[in-house]
């Protein structure tokens, strides 16, 4: 009888163990579905967040604020190095404490995670100790993961994540980091391009415009702050002539004199550049091509009608002729295949022509 009871005990004990087995395994399961979806989520909005018509600074500060939202993550703090010297991009450290924080790559115990592209983990026992790398600093940070950041095998800088917390990281699920840094680094890569672009803007000489890159930075800022616009291109068809007949000082005048009339019977709030040579852009942010046709055709009157004197010599002067061609731009469309097409009919069509045309 007692041997009976003994072996049905053990039986029941074993069909616990393999249910809390079975239970945790669900739990473990139902816990890496949640940390997925939740990777997705955020995934999803790095992508929302590179679509943004914001600057590529401005975003890399959203993606932070985003890891540190949804992973709950203290402190967050991303270093890039731009060719010439470490900044920081986007940190919710206190500014004072930012000089130590860009030059974690001189200090020895980050040396080895950068050779190795490997993350580094410290912390300390308890609160009265600080982190090596602390200067200013005592009770901030307790714990930290340290990553280099690496663009097809070339070190970028670096991702660190502190806590206030003695080894609050101990038990971290370091795939998920690995995973985050990742997409870390493709938000970086994607928006490289955006960076160029914004770093070359120029002002031209003559006309005193931005250069054409400008509208793919901060001019679409501007422009996508309406469903729809009106794109306007003109070229000053008889440009080459004036620099051949009269002289390139006055081709350069008829610019100037040409910019400076446009932008004073313009609004604030459309894009105006100097595309390339003769050739001028107009956005006109939030208004449809009704709406500007009036405009246009008294604007290519009034500057035709006005002959431009040479300022080195009265005798010599200049009609300038004036192409336009026009479209509607959609918000989130791509802005520079409207422009191929605009410029590729201003420079095949035919060089007397002098008219507006609805692309």
């Amino acid at each position: 009888m007692l041997i009976a009871i003994v072996i049905v005990l053990i039986l029941a004990v074993m069909i616990l163990i393999i249910y809390n087995l079975s239970i945790h395994k669900k739990i473990q399961t139902y816990k890496n579905i949640n940390q997925k979806i939740n990777n997705l989520s955020v995934v999803q909005d790095f992508m929302s967040t590179i679509g943004e018509t914001s600057t590529v600074d401005e975003k890399i500060k959203k993606i932070n604020n985003i890891l540190i939202e949804k992973y709950e993550i203290k402190y967050s703090t991303i270093v890039v190095f731009n060719g010439a010297e470490y900044e920081i991009k986007a940190s919710n450290v206190d500014e004072r404490h930012w000089e130590a924080l860009k030059s974690l790559q001189d200090v020895d115990m980050f040396k080895d995670s950068i050779s190795q592209a490997t993350p580094k983990y410290v912390t300390v026992n308890n609160n009265q100790e600080r982190l090596p790398y602390q200067q200013m600093e005592f009770g901030r940070a307790k714990s930290a993961i340290f990553f280099p950041l690496y663009i097809d095998n070339v070190y970028i800088g670096y991702w660190i994540i502190e806590s206030g917390t003695p080894h609050d990281f101990d038990n971290v699920d370091t795939t998920v980091l690995e995973v985050i840094k990742d997409n870390i680094v493709s938000v970086l890569k994607t928006v490289v391009h955006q960076k160029t672009l914004e770093t070359i803007v120029r002002k031209d000489l003559f006309s005193g415009l931005y250069s054409e890159e400008y509208l793919y930075g901060e001019g679409r800022k501007i422009i996508d702050q309406y469903t729809t616009s009106t794109i306007c291109m003109f070229k000053i068809t008889n440009l080459e002539e004036i620099n051949h007949k009269c002289s390139r000082e006055l081709g350069n005048e008829v610019i100037e004199n040409i910019s400076e009339h446009i932008k004073e019977n313009i609004s604030d709030q459309y894009v105006f550049v100097r595309y390339m040579g003769p050739k001028f852009v107009i956005v006109f942010s939030g208004v449809e091509i009704n709406g500007v046709a009036d405009y246009i055709n008294d604007l290519k009157e009034n500057i035709e009608q006005t002959k431009i004197i040479s300022n080195e010599d009265e005798r010599i002067g200049a009609f300038p002729r004036l192409n336009f061609t026009i479209s509607t731009y959609y918000k989130g469309t791509g802005l520079e295949e409207i422009l191929k097409k605009l410029e590729e009919y201003l420079d095949n069509c035919d060089v007397n022509e002098s008219d507006i045309t609805h692309i």
